[in-house]
């Protein structure tokens, strides 16, 4: 399969050891240059892997966006060998230093431990070697055969929290078995807390990043087990005969492969087509299969190695097929008794399947239900249906720095893949990446459903937030390379991040030293109840917190208005008949008998900006952990014992985010006042059972009173989505130029109509004029022959009868007479019979003359 590009001979006399002849750079010596590149791509170690492998190419910027900020002299064979044909390099040295090149960039970008950072320094000793080996022969000068020192390696950067879970992955199907003789190692167990000091409610499942599990349908471990199976042959020398097929050519050295070979593939596109769950049958996949190695024999020598492996790998890969395709799908069960569903579960008059995003049942808050995206489905032993799904935090749940801003409605990408029953989603809802958010809306989503924005992953070990590079990694395989419709709005908009939701939880006496706090765990299979904030240094790569907009100036109350009434002034009101008074008219209790302290009335509250709105209403959601102050006599205010969701209307009802209320004048970041009350047990225990079972309720079924009801609360309603200006200004455009070309089309028909009914009026009245034409001369004929027939007839009765022959005079008279008359009759005839039939040269008058 490979090839070498021809280098023109030194001319005669040269000598072979000469570097440089006035300057210039020999053609034996960019023979030389171009047989040490080679030397890199046929080296092998003992186990028969190929170090120079990943540097073939130069790094795909799509895959490896940052490689390029951190790399500024990228480097490759494949540059070297570009270079070298196209004569580019003035001096030796400039080689060896682009040789160097190659390992260096690959020790400073990537970590220690890495495959690449091994195959790097075994390169390197390769490119050493053959310099030295030049030196020796005298080709090249000893000063030049070191390789130059292009710098320090930098120490590595902690680990980083956004892992590449594909190509991981990738790494963990290709180590299948010892006897592939392959030097990569497995990624081991990330180091997590010590033990001791994790809480009690935080078992190491909730700390470990997990991955989806593998259910993989009979046909996919079919395919699995082929390619497994075709990896363990090896040929004579003890190389593993699948080694050439693994990736493509290089294009830049062998260009004439691409323009011989119509349909190039190899193993590594074979593989990412079946995790990507193209192929739909077995024989779908061998297809490729054989079509890589007919290329293999098609391009290569049929005495040559490669041809001989891929005859040999096809047979065997038949066979394994053959095999694979008797058994019963029935052997193919994973373990626990899995079945998968790639089609989907039909749940509700609903189809939910992989790439779904839905709302799944939070125990620790029904209020915030658990963002995640469907990854698996699957039918248990016992015929009960699950989804594997992957959890996405809001910004309450997750630890992070005090000065943290979210964008409205943010959530953050977990590790965390849980399996769920499929009735535990209670809807569907969708996150977009930040870049699109501010564009539009997916099309096909109902005007009812939430919609998240994401610009994060969440590392729970380190509590870290790192923003997504690709977008595409973050989602299930089979969606990855799927896309969805928007409907545009006409300008995108402007969305202003809002500081963190739980700030106000940061201790008074918090330092940078601090360990990182904890977040407070609830039940097993749920986020946690609540995140905490810290206030210690910032990472280099996290971006400050935007600058603070100043707030407005507190609102003043008309005069007319008269000041609210104290507590104590307050008329004194048993806590039942004020329950009860509060339940009849189905609203909360007077607010003047909850406020701990007066604040402006709601009526009068200042016109508040979303943002603001936003903030109050988060500052609302978390305000119930603070330690209430009961007022003295009526009401109780409730210790708070469970979460704070716990006060809160569940999901299905109002939001607590459309309520508003004035923000504290005081200090904006201080906790507001408790807003949710209840009676004491023995005033609640006088209210009936039935009417309680009307109202929000706490654990111990005590009726809940809020302060303040929804201001903005809007009944619901059918809205439907709109178009945007520009879509509705070119809809209709486009139906006007549909008018315009019916339009057109039908004037054309009816021109053709018209030029026909011309053309045939025409054709008509031609037919007509000859027709006239010819009558005339017709009957001219017809009289002429009528006088001849008449004189004949007039000839043979006088010949016969022996009558006096008549004048000729007196004979054309009378043939003139017989001749009117027989006119006469005849157009009389043609009248009423039709045509008269002339025929012969005499002309015969009524029947039986």
């Amino acid at each position: 399969m490979e090839s070498e590009k021809e280098l023109s001979q030194p001319p005669r006399g040269q000598p072979v050891n000469s570097i440089e002849n006035d300057g210039a750079i020999t053609p034996e010596l960019w023979k030389i240059m171009m047989d040490v590149v080679l030397s890199i791509y046929d080296y092998r170690e003992d186990d028969g892997h190929d170090p120079s492998r990943l540097f073939h190419r130069s790094v795909n910027k799509r895959y490896v966006p940052d490689y390029y900020e951190i790399i500024k002299e990228p480097m490759a064979l494949s540059i070297l060998k570009a270079r070298i044909n196209k004569r580019e390099y003035k001096h030796f040295s400039e080689f060896v230093r682009d040789c160097a090149l190659i390992p260096h960039n690959a020790q400073t970008y990537n970590r220690p431990r890495s495959q690449a950072y091994e195959d790097a320094l075994v390169v390197k000793e390769v490119f050493a070697a053959e310099f030295r080996k030049l030196a020796e022969q005298g080709t090249i000068p000893a000063e030049q055969a070191e390789l130059p020192d292009l710098g320090e390696i930098p120490e590595a950067d902690p680990l980083p929290d956004e892992d590449e879970e594909e190509e991981e992955e990738e790494e963990d199907e290709d180590d299948d078995s010892e006897d592939e003789g392959r030097r990569r190692k497995k990624p081991g167990p990330k180091p997590g807390f010590k033990r001791g000091m994790a809480q009690k409610n935080e078992p190491d499942l909730r700390k470990k990043r997990g991955r989806p599990p593998r259910v993989d349908t009979p046909m996919e471990i079919r395919i699995k087990t082929i390619l497994k199976g075709i990896r363990k042959f090896k040929g004579a020398g003890g190389h593993l005969k699948i080694t050439h097929f693994e990736r493509l050519p290089d294009k830049a050295t062998y260009p004439d492969y691409y323009m011989e070979i119509k349909e190039p593939i190899a193993i590594d596109i074979i593989k990412r087509k079946s995790k990507r769950k193209k192929y739909n049958s077995v024989d779908h996949f061998m297809r490729d299969l054989d079509l890589m190695f007919e290329n293999a024999k098609a391009y290569n020598q049929s005495d040559s190695e490669i041809f001989k492996d891929a005859y040999d790998l096809q047979i065997e890969a038949r066979k394994l097929a053959d095999q694979e395709k008797k058994k019963p799908d029935s052997e193919f069960l994973m373990e626990d008794g899995r079945f998968p569903l790639p089609d989907g579960i039909l749940h509700r008059g609903e189809l939910w399947k992989v790439g779904d995003w839905v709302h799944i049942q939070n125990q620790n808050d029904v209020s915030k239900p658990i963002v995640a995206q469907i990854y698996r489905t699957w039918q248990d032993s016992e015929g009960e249906k699950w989804i594997n799904a992957c959890w996405y935090y809001r910004p309450e749940q997750t630890v992070h720095h005090f000065e943290k801003h979210f964008y409205p409605n943010e959530v953050v990408k977990t590790g965390q893949y849980r399996d769920h029953r499929i009735d535990e989603i209670v809807d569907r809802c969708f996150v977009m990446f930040f870049t699109r958010y501010s564009r539009g809306r997916p099309r096909d989503l109902a005007p009812d459903k939430e919609i998240y924005v994401c610009e994060a992953r969440y590392n729970e070990e380190k509590h870290k937030l790192n923003k997504i590079k690709t977008w595409a990694s973050c989602l299930p395989d089979e969606v990855r390379e799927k896309d969805y419709e928007m409907d545009l709005f006409d300008i995108p908009r402007k969305i202003k991040k809002v500081p963190s939701p739980i700030k106000h939880l940061l201790k008074e006496d918090a330092k940078e030293t601090d360990d990182l706090p904890r977040p407070t765990w609830g039940t097993d299979n749920a986020p946690p109840v609540v995140g905490a904030v810290h206030r210690r240094p910032r990472d280099e790569n996290e971006s400050p917190p935007p600058e603070p907009t100043p707030s407005p100036p507190p609102p003043s109350l008309p005069q007319a208005v008269a000041p609210r009434q104290s507590l104590s002034q307050a008329p004194p009101v048993s806590a039942i008949s004020l329950a009860a008074a509060a339940l009849q008219s189905h609203s909360p209790a007077p607010p003047m008998a909850m406020h701990t302290s007066p604040r402006p009335s709601p009526a009068f509250a200042p016109a508040m900006t979303p943002a603001q709105a936003y903030q109050a209403s988060l500052q609302r959601r978390t305000s119930n952990f603070a330690t209430p102050q009961a007022p003295a006599g009526v009401y109780q205010a409730s210790p708070v014992a469970q979460p704070y969701s716990a006060v809160q209307p569940p999901y299905a009802g109002y939001s607590q985010s459309r309520m508003q209320a004035p923000p504290s004048v005081y200090n904006p970041n201080a906790p507001r006042p408790v807003e949710v009350f209840h009676l004491s047990d023995a005033a609640n225990a006088a209210i009936p059972e039935d009417i309680r079972q009307q109202f929000h309720c706490d654990d111990q079924g005590r009726v809940l009173f809020f302060s303040t009801p929804p201001m903005d609360f809007v009944p619901p309603s059918n809205p439907k989505l709109g178009h945007s200006l520009k879509y509705l200004a070119t809809k209709e455009g486009h139906q006007k130029k549909v008018a315009e070309r019916k339009r057109k089309l039908a004037d054309e028909q009816a021109e053709r109509e018209e030029a026909a009914k011309r053309h045939q009026a025409d054709v008509e009245t031609d037919l007509a004029a000859r027709v006239q034409g010819l009558t005339g001369k017709a009957f001219e004929t017809l009289v002429q022959r009528v006088v001849t027939g008449t004189g004949q007839l007039l000839d043979s009765l006088g010949d016969r009868s022996g009558a006096v022959d008549v004048d000729g005079r007196e004979r054309g008279a009378l043939a003139d007479s017989l001749a009117r008359e027989q006119t006469r009759k005849i157009q009389a005839q043609s009248t009423t019979e039709g045509p008269v039939n002339l025929k012969g040269d005499a002309l015969y008058l009524g029947k039986g003359q």
